[in-house]
């Protein structure tokens, strides 16, 4: 919940481009789809744009998803379209896709967490929780992980 402590106050509006029908039929998306919907999650609708903003950050396919999924349940508990509890869940989002974009961006360009391996990054996105670090990477192992040379997930 201290994540983006620094954060501006406004959100500025990010070029976030359309999902294109191609990343549906990523396995990642299929994956997190079935996923998010084991675990009823509101925001399955959204595999696409995680697996988006990822790529277009260069972050880890499960990252965004998981933190999402401790931080709000996945999209059960949240205000502001913030699944992050990004800014302490005070930074309005436009949208929620505008969030999932918002955050993979300053994960991936922020001084605060870029040049970072995952846990310095976690423990920087929630500094006041010793294991939010492996809570995290425990939902990331449970989406699943990507065998490249097959272009599965397992």
């Amino acid at each position: 919940m201290f994540a983006g402590l620094l954060a501006s106050p406004l959100v500025p509006m990010a070029q976030i481009s359309a999902p294109t029908n191609q990343t549906e039929e990523d396995p990642r998306v299929v994956r997190l789809k079935e996923f998010l919907y084991e675990n009823d999650c509101p925001i399955k609708s959204l595999a696409a744009d995680f697996i988006e903003a990822a790529d277009l950050q260069d972050l880890d396919w499960r990252l965004l998803p998981s933190i999402a999924v401790v931080e709000s349940g996945g999209g059960k508990r949240y205000k502001n379209n913030n699944v992050f509890g990004w800014g302490n869940c005070d930074l309005r989002f436009p949208s929620v896709r505008a969030g999932i974009h918002f955050v993979a961006e300053r994960l991936a360009n922020s001084r605060l967490y870029r040049d970072k391996n995952l846990d310095q990054l976690l423990r920087t996105y929630n500094p006041e929780h010793p294991n939010y670090p492996q809570k995290v990477k425990s939902v990331m192992s449970l989406i699943g992980s990507v065998d490249p040379a097959a272009g599965t997930v397992n």
